[in-house]
C-alpha cells in the first residue's frame, strides 16, 4: 500500500528541468477525506479497484527562500514528504499548519516523533483549543515534551508572516469541534491568494459568505466531501454535515464564470464518485465551470 501511495505522488510530480517555478506556489498533496482511498474496511467497488487517493493536504513552496510549509499532517504524510523531496528538492520543511483535530488532519504528526523521523522543533501552528489538545494529550504531548515539534499560536483572522511577501491567515468555520476549533486558511502573496478549506458544515451555517471569501482568490480548494445526500444509504447525513457538491454548484451559479473557474473541490469521501475520472459526477462539476483538485497540481501565488 505504501509503495502504491508513493507511486501515485511520484507520477504526479512534474519534471523540474524545464518547469521549476521561481514564485511561491501551492501544490496539492492529496484529495481524499480522512480515511483515504481505499478506505479501511470498505468492500464496495470504490475501494476494491486499483484506485488510490492520498488524504487531503496542501503544501506552500517558496523557492526564493528555499522553504516549504505543510497544511495538515495526514495519515499519508510519509508519502507526501517523499513527494516534496522531488517537488522542491532545494527547499526545507519549515512548519505545519493544522486545520482541526479530526484524524485526517493532524495524526501524521506522529511521524515526527522519536520512533520515526525524530525531528527537532518543527513549528506547528494551531488554534488555542487545538494547541492545548496537542500539548496535554498523549502521544502528541510527547512530541511537544521532546521538542520534536514546537507549538505556535494561531488566532482567527490574524496573519502569520512567512517572509516579506507571504502570509497565512486562519479563519474560523463551523464544524464538528469535539476537540478543537476548525479553520480554513488564506495563503497570500503580493500577487495572489489561495484558499484552503477542506472541512466545514453547511455554507448557510457560517457567519460569512463563501462567495466573499473566494472572490479575490486565484484558487480556492473547498470541501467536496460528499456529492449529494444519497451517497451513504442508511446513514443520517446530519451526523456528518458537509456542503454537498450539488449544493455548492447551485450556490456558486451566481458567481461569474471567472470566479467559478477558481474553485477546486477536495477532501472527497471514498464513496464520492466526483473524484473518479470520467464519472458523471465530475462531468457535472466541470459543466458548471468548476473542477476537481488533482494530486500534484500547482497554483501560483
Amino acid at each position: 500500500m505504501k509503495r502504491a501511495l508513493l507511486a501515485l505522488l511520484l507520477l504526479a510530480a512534474p519534471a523540474h528541468a524545464a518547469s521549476a517555478p521561481t514564485r511561491p506556489y501551492t501544490v496539492v498533496l492529496g484529495i481524499a477525506q480522512d480515511g483515504g482511498v481505499p478506505q479501511a474496511g470498505c468492500r464496495k467497488s470504490c475501494c476494491t479497484s486499483d484506485r488510490h487517493e492520498l488524504v487531503s493536504s496542501l503544501a506552500l513552496v517558496d523557492p526564493a527562500s528555499r522553504r516549504w510549509w505543510l497544511f495538515d499532517a495526514t495519515p499519508d504524510v510519509g508519502a507526501q514528504l517523499a513527494f516534496m523531496k522531488r517537488e522542491a528538492p532545494a527547499c526545507t520543511l519549515s512548519g505545519v499548519f493544522v486545520t482541526h483535530a479530526h484524524i485526517g488532519h493532524y495524526t501524521g504528526l506522529m511521524q515526527f516523533g522519536r520512533e520515526a523521523m525524530g525531528t527537532h522543533d518543527v513549528p506547528v501552528w494551531a488554534m488555542p483549543r487545538m494547541r492545548d489538545y496537542l500539548a496535554t494529550n498523549g502521544p502528541w504531548s510527547q512530541l511537544v515534551r521532546l521538542r520534536n515539534i514546537a507549538l505556535q499560536p494561531l488566532a482567527a483572522d490574524s496573519s502569520i508572516a512567512l517572509g516579506d511577501s507571504l502570509t497565512v491567515t486562519p479563519f474560523r468555520v463551523p464544524h464538528r469541534d469535539e476537540y478543537s476549533e476548525t479553520v480554513g486558511f488564506r495563503i497570500a502573496s503580493t500577487q495572489g491568494a489561495v484558499v484552503f478549506l477542506p472541512d466545514i458544515d453547511k455554507w448557510e451555517r457560517w457567519d460569512r459568505s463563501i462567495d466573499d471569501v473566494i472572490a479575490d482568490a486565484t484558487t480556492a480548494y473547498l470541501d467536496g466531501t460528499f456529492f449529494d445526500a444519497a451517497e451513504l444509504p442508511g446513514r443520517d447525513m446530519r451526523e456528518i454535515p458537509h456542503p454537498f457538491i450539488v449544493e455548492s454548484i447551485e450556490r456558486f451559479d451566481t458567481l461569474s464564470p471567472a470566479a467559478r473557474a477558481r474553485v477546486r473541490f477536495t477532501h472527497f469521501n471514498h464513496t464520492n464518485r466526483a473524484a473518479m475520472r470520467g464519472s458523471a459526477e465530475r462531468r457535472r462539476i466541470e459543466a458548471a465551470g468548476m473542477r476537481v483538485a488533482v494530486t500534484g497540481e500547482r497554483a501560483a501565488l
